[in-house]
């Protein structure tokens, strides 16, 4: 089987972190072509910083990344320190990167690689704010008939939001840009909170990743160990949920979620839901499907595999 190409853009993030991790531990599978940062769970300096960081953590420094959008189409960029720590990538202690910055904006970088691959052969893998690969799409709409896929982690239905009512972080950031990827007429694969607050990292689970006794591991286990008290305090959960994993997951054993191809759209207007991924899980509507909206994770099995993967950086 040949390696699926992909592109991750991110905004590390101890979740986005391991999604990484779980991608460069699985190269029969996946062929990261490079990592793209925009801003969203911390700034731009800071989410580029974190993306080296891990490339490195997992002896990878020959992964290109390059700096993104700072800021969202339109808006005023929101933060997430509240979860993920002043870092980013809070927990750990890790060394700052020694590798730099590959030259060029991450944007460039997604627009020329599409036209330089052959058409239908890359992955996009976004982890936080879609505002990159928006802005590649309004800068380049040739590219859009030639990405084979899009799987992103964003958006809820029966979940709803969790920075505010009704919206999830990554689309609340830059609900525009949200909008025109969800209207590119790509297909996209949707990981939404329904699934990741199932992805929950137990104590079992996070004790797993100590037994590895891996400075991987332990970066792992030390991240978790941060990343939960939030969603423990606000949740009442057992942990920490994994929401950027899934994406990589769903790159390596599909079979492993379950969900419906259904129509999204994205409130961009409303004070009151801006942001929300309108989800027609029921089908009330007339409007044509435009994304595989997954319900449901085998968490078990995604564990294992993740356990697995990452014993073997």
């Amino acid at each position: 089987m040949t390696a699926r190409k992909i592109i991750i853009d991110t905004d590390p993030g101890q979740d986005d972190a391991v999604a990484i991790l779980l991608a460069l531990a699985s190269p029969d599978e996946i062929d990261v072509l490079g990592i793209t940062a925009v801003a969203g769970n911390v700034p731009l300096h800071l989410t580029a910083k974190n993306a080296r960081i891990v490339c490195e953590l997992a002896g990878r420094p020959d992964v290109p990344v390059y700096a993104g959008c700072d800021a969202p189409l339109t808006r005023k960029l929101v933060t997430a320190e509240h979860v993920h720590g002043k870092t980013g990538l809070d927990g750990p202690v890790l060394p700052d990167p020694a590798m730099p910055l590959s030259e060029g904006h991450a944007v460039e970088f997604i627009i020329d690689t599409l036209r330089r691959e052959p058409a239908g052969t890359v992955t996009l893998c976004p982890l936080g704010p879609l505002t990159n690969i928006a802005t590649a799409f309004q800068k380049a709409p040739d590219i859009i008939p030639r990405v084979q896929e899009i799987v992103l982690m964003g958006g809820a239905y029966f979940e709803v939001g969790n920075i505010t009512p009704t919206a999830e972080f990554n689309i609340y950031v830059d609900p525009e840009a949200a909008d025109i990827v969800f209207k590119s007429s790509i297909h996209i694969v949707v990981m939404p909170l329904d699934v990741t607050h199932d992805a929950l990292v137990t104590k079992h689970r996070n004790d797993a990743f100590r037994a590895l006794d891996s400075k991987i591991g332990h970066a792992v286990a030390e991240m978790t160990d941060f990343f939960e008290r939030f969603d423990k305090e606000k949740y009442g959960s057992e942990g920490a949920p994994l929401h950027d994993p899934c994406v990589t997951a769903y790159l390596i054993r599909p079979d492993l979620f379950t969900g419906r191809h259904i129509n999204v759209e994205i409130e961009t207007q409303s004070e009151l839901t801006l942001g929300m991924t309108v989800a027609d899980w029921w089908g009330v509507t007339d409007r044509p499907p435009n994304a595989l909206f997954m319900g449901d994770i085998d968490a078990d099995r995604f564990f294992d595999l993740l356990t697995d993967r990452l014993s073997r950086l």
